[in-house]
């Protein structure tokens, strides 16, 4: 996968390159990144790339020539893919998301600075927004960093072992559920055990006992993805039923 990245501060994804996961699977050549910085396509002393916005206003916009002239460039050295801006007006960025930029051969990130990018490049360069909540970064790096750790995760081989993946939050048998909890050793640490059925090596009852623990914490903090994985057919007739004693069970209490 080649990933490349527009941005006034590129040594950001060094994290990336070096670090980790993605730092390994950089290494192993199963992603690449290049970083395209709008700086080197200016045409002034000072390598100006922002200006006062139209209409007045606090804060300075993104020029878009040297956005453009950074496009261009990257279409000279094997194509941009989908262009890609990290905004708050963005469309929320989600697993599946993260599981269909996995499948792309290349793509580009574009990350702002300052209050904005003028709307003539974003009309007429960018392919899709995406959001990472609503909230308001200093700029769209670490928007992209945690886009690209989803995704990079995903390419094949990258973890040592598939089930991670797998059994991540929203992924595989838990799309669209938070994980449940997981413990490891000692047996007994500060006077909690470990719930007694992952000890008990009876496979069919730890995996009855995490999906319904996913369930509980699911529909204790994210109540609205329960409703939407009613909504899109993703919960078994089982897991209706817990999730009606679940319910019973809180009113009585």
């Amino acid at each position: 996968m080649q990933v490349n990245v527009i941005s006034l501060f590129p040594d950001m994804f060094s994290a990336l390159t070096t670090m980790g996961v993605t730092g390994r699977a950089h290494e192993q050549g199963k992603w690449s990144l290049s970083a395209w910085n709008p700086r080197n396509y200016t045409h002034d002393v000072h390598k100006t790339v922002d200006d006062r916005p139209y209409g007045g206003g606090p804060g300075m916009l993104m020029l878009a020539q040297p956005l453009v002239d950074s496009i261009n460039d990257i279409k000279q050295h094997g194509g941009t893919g989908p262009v890609i801006l990290l905004s708050p007006a963005g469309k929320p960025f989600t697993q599946v998301k993260a599981q269909e930029l996995s499948q792309l051969p290349r793509v580009t990130f574009v990350c702002g600075r300052y209050e904005g990018i003028d709307q003539r490049f974003i009309d007429h360069y960018v392919d899709e927004e995406v959001s990472l909540g609503d909230f308001v970064l200093s700029g769209g790096e670490v928007a992209a960093l945690a886009v690209l750790d989803a995704t990079i995760r995903l390419l094949p081989g990258v973890l040592n072992d598939q089930q991670s993946a797998l059994q991540d939050s929203f992924h595989g048998e838990l799309s669209g559920l938070l994980d449940c909890e997981h413990y490891t050793r000692p047996e007994v640490f500060e006077g909690e055990s470990v719930p007694p059925v992952l000890l008990s090596g009876h496979h069919a009852n730890i995996a009855q006992w995490r999906r319904e623990r996913s369930l509980a914490l699911t529909a204790a903090r994210r109540p609205d993805l329960i409703q939407q994985a009613k909504d899109n057919g993703l919960l078994s007739k089982k897991d209706l039923l817990f999730l009606e004693r679940l319910s019973s069970t809180s009113i009585a209490n």
